[in-house]
């Protein structure tokens, strides 16, 4: 029977074990956490000089910001997912300009802001700036709702290089790094354009109006309905409306030159997801429409307003869903938008209306 190996032995055989161990798992770290530094996934070192990384994360929130800093763009369009099909080459046409499309899908009111903010920190005088608009900006509650669930990285829209690191260093920029590398050696394509343009709806030969009327109507009986007689605001009641957001919005325009093109825009919902002509959220709505082309009279600005009864919003065949038009209608905002802002004037056809006109 052998002899047992000496205690001594046994220790001396696990700590080598152990230091190996602990050797490679940091040569490992190492090796990632150099890996993604140099990658780069989320461009924080994007600049007029660097190119931006190629956009592979799904949450715009972490990629719009290296678009902004590589200062490409003059000109910028901010909202949500109801303006992100706007392309920016067709407002480049329309307009002039290097136009990046920064809508945040569900993106709130603060949000959009820290958006706008780093914008400007960076282009300082843009060439053109359209804003578009959704009933968040109204909401009494817009200060508190800052966030939804998709996650968002103060980290990046800070000027702050030194606090980019540990962030930087998770799994999840491991992912988007290792989709950047695929990118780079052919085997991914990149996820939007890089002036932030994706069409996000589906392909239009997919197109079914049967099945886009059942989104846009939730199944039931398709009908616009009229609240009478229609319901009116006092004074005091309009006085007591608190939208915590609009002096945001103000702060941005305040912020401009005179000779950047302003443009704010309440986009073309379907009439299925607009307040009920006559109701109190509609008299709420008409309120607060009127308190911004109050601020845009003050900064200059255009309020085009398409989030109304029209020929294009009562007309199922133009909508995916209550919220989200086709590409066609996307189209045609662009050159109303421009047209809006040439002549001043309401649209004959009742597609849009102009609560206030840059002087």
């Amino acid at each position: 029977m052998a002899a047992p190996l000496p205690s001594t032995f046994a220790a001396s055989k696990w700590s080598r074990f152990a230091t190996s161990f602990l050797v490679s798992a940091a040569a490992l770290v190492l090796l990632l956490s150099s890996f993604v530094l140099v990658v780069d996934p989320y461009g924080t070192r994007a600049g007029p000089t660097r190119p931006p990384t190629p956009i592979m994360d799904l949450n715009q929130r972490f990629m719009y910001p290296q678009i902004v800093r590589s200062r490409r763009y003059d000109s910028a369009v901010f909202g949500t997912s109801t303006i992100r099909l706007l392309d920016p080459e067709r407002l480049n046409a329309l307009f002039g300009g290097r136009f990046a499309n920064l809508g945040l899908n569900a993106g709130t009111p603060w949000e959009q802001v820290q958006l706008m903010e780093l914008f400007l920190r960076h282009v300082p005088a843009p060439k053109t700036l359209i804003f578009g608009l959704d009933p968040t900006w109204c909401e009494p509650d817009a200060d508190v709702k800052r966030l939804t669930f998709r996650a968002f990285p103060p980290w990046l829209y800070d000027d702050r290089r030194l606090n980019d690191f540990a962030p930087l260093l998770s799994l999840k920029s491991l992912e988007i790094a290792g989709r950047v590398a695929l990118h780079w050696l052919g085997h991914m394509p990149a996820r939007i354009r890089a002036d932030g343009y994706e069409v996000f709806v589906p392909p239009e030969a997919a197109y079914d109006l049967a099945r886009a009327r059942l989104h846009i109507w939730g199944g039931a009986e398709r009908r616009m309905t009229t609240v009478e007689p229609p319901v009116g605001l006092s004074d005091a009641e309009r006085a007591a409306l608190r939208m915590p957001a609009l002096p945001w919005l103000e702060a941005v325009l305040g912020r401009l030159p005179e000779s950047t093109v302003k443009i704010l825009t309440f986009m073309p919902v379907h009439v299925a997801a607009q307040a009920a002509p006559g109701s109190r959220a509609f008299a709420e709505d008409e309120e607060c429409k009127q308190r911004i082309a109050r601020i845009a009279e003050r900064h200059t600005a255009t309020v085009v307003d398409f989030r109304r009864t029209s020929p294009v919003t009562t007309e199922d065949a133009n909508y995916w869903d209550p919220l989200h038009y086709r590409i066609g209608i996307a189209e045609r905002i662009a050159a109303a938008l421009h047209d809006a802002v040439k002549a001043g004037e309401d649209a004959p056809d009742g597609f849009y209306r102009v609560l206030a006109r840059r002087r």
